[in-house]
């Protein structure tokens, strides 16, 4: 290569961004040939962070791969955990016999989860053009959403807690009043970050007509989410093959026709007031259904623990333990084998897929009739986005790199399962 540079009379530098390069959004490496500040040829290298989820899942019962799959793209957890049980759901054949209050349960998580991911995407996005306030606003809005996470789940993230037949256990009380102070809050903090970016001359000639790729290449590359819907289409799987009740919501679904980085920015604060819009319908209708079950009623599916907290402030309620070991050997009998075996999942194989907040998730599921998956494979819209890294950088500056980047928002924990 030295040789046909020095033939060419050209000075050509190959650079390495990554793979611990803070504006990579992860363990990603970027190869970059440059002429002076022009790109010339970009690729990605991924794999960094491969964890082996998917096949650490086939030795594991279906229920336990719930707590693998949460921790793929760890800023949307609640997205791989429905889609991972919705699969399940569709190969036992229970798809209808979920409960209504379990499903709402699911959408207003997913829908609080895709508001607190685009807000790590414009912050960190933010960051990485020199611009702290906008993280700092953009994380303190997100903080919002982890305690009501915190409230329902017990946790922050990796929660584990949708399950095949519903979710693990009822919202808490007093979630209402904790919901509509998030809701205030993150308003508040959206209204802040639209009025320091969306107007800023700086902000705008770093990000309008950076990072081009139009509907045809989206459409060669299998890009999905916003980064599709800035190119003008609208699909959005929650309209386009509806799920967990979808349908019954009401919201729209944003698309611009500029096809660049700024027009991802202000489609992104847009989708955030869509999914608080959602997010309310479902306080609404939790508050209806209060008391109505949140798991399957078949106790050969449904988890057995009765997931009330302990004095203690852990485990299950003090009723339940003793109810199975003083009481009813058969409840405990069956409590072990369901823990410890699984349940059966009939022979067949399913490909679900949800919309997450980087694009279109898809899961295919293999059983071969035993209590464990035979094949999970995850379609991680991060590692098909990535795709596009070449056609939106190549002929464009350095410093663009890092912008066309930032708004495609790749997660590696996904990339790398």
């Amino acid at each position: 290569m030295a040789a046909e540079i020095a033939e060419l009379g050209e000075e050509r530098i190959v650079v390495n961004m990554g793979p611990q390069h803070p504006s990579t959004h992860g363990v990603l490496r970027l190869m970059l040939e440059i002429d002076g500040e022009t790109v010339t040829e970009a690729r990605c290298g991924v794999g960094y962070l491969h964890t082996g989820i998917e096949k650490n899942m086939e030795f594991r019962t279906w229920t336990q791969g719930v707590a693998f799959c949460t921790r793929m793209d760890y800023l949307a957890p609640f997205f791989q955990e429905a889609a991972y049980c919705l699969g399940i759901e569709r190969l036992l054949g229970i798809e209808d016999d979920v409960p209504e209050r379990a499903q709402v349960i699911r959408v207003l998580l997913m829908e609080l989860n895709r508001v607190a991911s685009h807000l790590v995407c414009l912050g960190t996005g933010g960051n990485e053009m020199g611009a702290t306030t906008v993280m700092t606003i953009s994380f303190t809005a997100r903080e919002e959403i982890l305690r009501i996470f915190e409230s329902v789940t017990g946790l922050r993230m990796n929660h584990a807690f949708i399950r095949p037949g519903g979710v693990a256990q009822d919202v808490p009380a007093g979630l209402s009043e904790d919901f509509w102070h998030m809701d205030a809050e993150v308003r508040k903090y959206l209204a802040q970050l639209s009025d320091l970016m969306l107007a800023n001359p700086i902000f705008k000639s770093r990000l309008v007509g950076t990072g081009h790729l139009n509907l045809a290449g989206c459409m060669a590359l299998g890009v999905t989410g916003p980064v599709l819907r800035s190119a003008g289409l609208p699909y959005d799987v929650r309209k386009s093959a509806p799920y967990c009740g979808y349908e019954t919501y009401d919201f729209d679904v944003p698309t611009s026709t500029d096809a660049d980085c700024y027009s991802r920015v202000v489609l992104r604060i847009e989708e955030c007031y869509q999914s608080l819009k959602i997010a309310a319908q479902c306080i609404e209708r939790l508050e209806r259904s209060v008391g109505e079950p949140v798991m399957v009623a078949d106790k050969k599916i449904a988890w057995p623990a009765q997931l009330a907290v302990g004095t203690d402030g852990a485990g299950n309620s003090f009723e339940h333990i003793r109810e199975i070991m003083g009481q009813s050997m058969e409840a405990l009998i069956h409590h072990f084998k369901l823990v410890t075996e699984g349940f059966r999942v009939p022979a067949g194989q399913v490909f679900q897929t949800v919309e997450h907040p980087r694009g279109e998730l898809g899961v295919h599921l293999v059983s071969d009739g035993g209590t464990r998956p035979y094949r999970a494979h995850f379609r991680d819209p991060s590692f098909n986005n990535l795709q596009a890294v070449a056609l939106m950088c190549e002929g464009g500056q350095v410093a663009d790199v890092v912008v066309a980047v930032a708004s495609l928002d790749p997660v590696l924990g996904g990339v790398d399962r």
